[in-house]
C-alpha cells in the first residue's frame, strides 16, 4: 500500500474520536512512508449541521468530489463517515471502480433517539446500505460488530483503537483548583445530551464533580449544577493533565461505540466508573482497571480502590502502531476477497 485517501465529514475544529482516530492512523501510515491524502469540509463552502453546529456539512457536488479523487488518485479510499462527503465519496468511487472501506464511529440513530422520539430501523437501513456498498466495514469492537450484524450490516472487521502514551501519562501534582475538595470524579468529552452527563452529575458523591469539554449542552448544566466545575475544552499535555488531576474517570454515556476518553484515562491513570455496555465492556473488561455497574453511584465509589499503576499498564498494551497494522491488514484481506486491485 502506497497511498490512502481519507474521506471524513468530521474534522478540525472538532475533537472527537473520529477526528483522532484518523490523525493517529494517518500519522502512523506517514512513518511506514505511504502517503496520506484527506477529503475534509475545510476545501468547502459549509453549513452548520442541524442541533450541532460546531459540525459543518460540506457544500459540493459528486462531479467536484469525482474530480478531487482523480487529483489524489490514490490506491484506496477510507470513507470515515455517513455525512454529505462521505455518500458522494461512496459514489465517486463506485463509478470510478476504485475500491474503498468505511468504518462505523458513531451510533446516529442512538443519538437521535436521545434527542427526539424517533425509531431506529429507517436510520439503520440507510445506514447499512452505505456501508454494505464497500469491500469492509470497519468496527472498534465486538459489542459493535455483534449489534450491526444484528441489523445485516456485512463485511465486518474488527479495527482497534489505541492511545498515545507519551502523551496520556500521570503527571505530577493537580491543575485543578487546589480548595476543591477531594476525591475527584471526572467526565471528558463533549457535553451533550446524548453522552448522557446529567446522569453521572446527578448522583449523590463525595467529594467534587468536574466536567472537561464544550457541547451544547454546557450552559445549560452550569446553570443547573453550580457545584460542579465545568473547564470548557482542553487539549494536548493540559487536557492529560486534568486526566491526571481526577481520582476516578466517569463515563455514563450509553450510546458511545468505544470512547477513546476511556483509553486516555487508563493511560494517565485514573480508573473508569461506568455502566456495563458497548466501550467500557470492550475497553475495561476484565482488566480490573474500572469497575462497571448499571449503578454508577457504587461503580464510582468502588473505583477508587483500584491502584493507578495497574491502569496504566492496561493502557501501554494499546498502541496506535498495532492498530494501523490492524487497519492494512483489513484493507488487503477485504481487498483480495472482493477481487478489487488498486486504482
Amino acid at each position: 500500500m502506497k497511498s490512502i485517501l481519507f474521506v471524513t465529514d468530521a474534522w478540525h475544529p472538532q475533537i472527537n474520536g473520529v477526528v483522532r482516530t484518523i490523525e493517529y492512523t494517518a500519522h502512523e501510515l506517514i512513518k511506514r512512508g505511504i502517503r496520506v491524502e484527506y477529503l475534509t469540509p475545510q476545501s468547502f463552502r459549509t453549513l452548520p449541521c442541524p442541533t450541532y453546529p460546531e459540525i459543518r456539512l460540506a457544500l459540493t457536488t459528486k462531479g467536484t468530489v469525482r474530480r478531487i479523487i482523480r487529483e489524489h488518485d490514490c490506491e484506496h479510499i477510507h470513507i470515515a463517515t455517513e455525512g454529505p462527503l462521505g455518500l458522494l465519496a461512496a459514489a465517486a468511487a463506485k463509478k470510478e471502480g476504485r475500491p474503498f472501506s468505511t468504518s462505523y464511529h458513531t451510533r446516529f440513530p442512538e443519538y437521535v433517539s436521545a434527542r427526539v422520539p424517533l425509531p431506529k430501523t429507517p436510520f439503520y437501513v440507510w445506514f447499512r446500505r452505505f456501508h454494505n456498498s464497500g469491500t469492509s466495514c470497519m468496527v472498534a469492537t465486538a459489542e459493535l460488530e455483534n449489534s450491526l450484524k444484528y441489523w445485516k450490516f456485512q463485511n465486518l472487521m474488527r479495527w482497534p483503537r489505541g492511545v498515545d502514551t507519551d502523551l496520556f501519562q500521570p503527571y505530577e501534582g493537580s491543575v485543578l483548583p487546589p480548595d476543591l475538595p477531594r476525591p475527584v470524579f471526572m467526565n471528558v468529552g463533549r457535553v451533550s445530551v446524548e453522552k448522557n452527563i446529567k446522569a453521572f452529575l446527578d448522583l449523590d458523591l463525595p467529594g467534587s464533580k468536574v466536567v472537561v469539554g464544550e457541547g451544547p449542552q454546557l450552559d445549560s448544566l452550569r446553570r443547573a449544577y453550580p457545584d460542579v466545575l465545568f473547564t470548557g475544552s482542553k487539549t494536548g499535555v493540559e487536557l492529560a493533565q486534568h486526566y491526571s488531576s481526577a481520582d476516578v474517570f466517569v463515563f455514563p454515556s450509553k450510546t458511545d461505540t468505544f470512547g477513546l476518553v476511556l483509553l486516555e484515562a487508563l493511560a494517565c491513570g485514573v480508573p473508569v466508573a461506568a455502566y456495563p455496555i458497548m466501550g467500557p465492556i470492550d475497553v475495561v473488561g476484565d482488566s480490573r482497571t474500572g469497575v462497571l455497574s448499571s449503578d454508577l453511584r457504587t461503580a464510582c465509589l468502588e473505583a477508587l480502590n483500584i491502584q493507578s499503576d495497574l491502569c496504566r499498564a492496561a493502557a501501554l498494551e494499546q498502541s496506535w502502531s498495532t492498530c494501523t497494522d490492524k487497519f492494512l491488514e483489513n484493507i488487503d484481506a477485504a481487498n483480495r476477497a472482493h477481487g478489487t486491485t488498486s486504482a
